[in-house]
């Protein structure tokens, strides 16, 4: 049965794809060599046919389909309405033909099976309400000898674009402790863990790759806060509960404690994530 997000959950991504729309350049900047060490896992190449899984707002979809092009295509999927039309309006305006885009859930892909060569998904898999149903449709719509790799947040401790936010929010609304298996940003950054899940699928020859690399931008401090408490749901909502002179407060010791990630006023954070891979068994 598929597992659909609850109607908040809906509601705050829904809210969520107008900032997105604003921050996308930016967003797609800081990702850019996840992006490329993804496709490498995936051993993405020309005239292949790929799966995004939880594409949002077009991305890693739209590099995918320059790799692929002149006869490859990729298929961008998310399961906010909202978010795919952010994605198919980036395609427009960037000129990206060879990419179509469906509204659905990982838990259920409305595609047949043995369909296509690779399945992707970068930093969505964290999200999703039964990720051991996400992967075996992820699975089971491509090709037999096709890859799927994944890509998620490393621990938080070794991401200051996460945790010097997150110290300084908690001083001001106490945080509230997420299960092991919750859906939340890292709970796959104890490694082994989604590699567990993907063999529990029924992938073969699954492997963990660690990517450490920049996030980097030409944001400054105030630029990089407007962003980071925008275009997260959860600070949003936070955000919602504090007067306006803590928000102020709050906001001033977040450009200070950043700005050594900052030279020459641009940013750039040192970043780990991890990438699992797999190969779907030959039948």
């Amino acid at each position: 049965m598929s597992q659909v997000p609850g109607t908040d959950t809906l509601q705050q991504w829904r809210e969520t794809a107008s900032y997105w729309t604003r921050y996308h350049d930016m967003i797609r900047t800081m990702f850019v060599p996840l992006t490329r060490a993804l496709i490498e896992q995936a051993r993405i190449g020309p005239g292949q046919s790929v799966l995004d899984v939880a594409g949002g707002s077009g991305e890693p979809s739209l590099t995918i389909a320059q790799v692929v092009q002149p006869t490859g295509f990729v298929m961008c999927t998310d399961a906010i309405a909202e978010m795919v039309a952010v994605a198919e309006r980036e395609a427009v305006d960037r000129g990206v033909e060879n990419v179509k885009f469906r509204q659905c859930t990982a838990d259920s892909l409305p595609f047949a099976d043995d369909l296509f060569d690779v399945a992707v998904c970068r930093l969505g898999v964290m999200f999703f309400p039964d990720p051991l149903a996400a992967l075996r449709e992820m699975l089971r719509v491509i090709k037999p000898g096709g890859r799927v790799a994944l890509a998620v947040w490393g621990k938080s401790e070794l991401n200051p674009y996460s945790y010097v936010v997150t110290r300084i929010i908690s001083r001001y609304v106490p945080a509230t402790p997420v299960a092991p298996d919750a859906p939340d940003a890292f709970r796959f950054a104890e490694p082994g863990k989604l590699a567990g899940i993907l063999e529990a699928a029924g992938a073969i020859d699954v492997a963990e790759c660690v990517v450490e690399f920049d996030i980097a931008a030409p944001l400054s401090p105030e630029e990089f806060w407007n962003m980071r408490s925008e275009i997260s749901e959860t600070l949003r909502e936070k955000l919602k509960t504090i007067s306006s002179e803590d928000k102020r407060r709050m906001a001033d010791e977040v450009r200070e404690a950043v700005r050594e990630f900052f030279p020459d006023n641009q940013m750039r954070f040192p970043g780990q994530m991890i990438i699992v891979s797999g190969v779907k068994p030959s039948q």
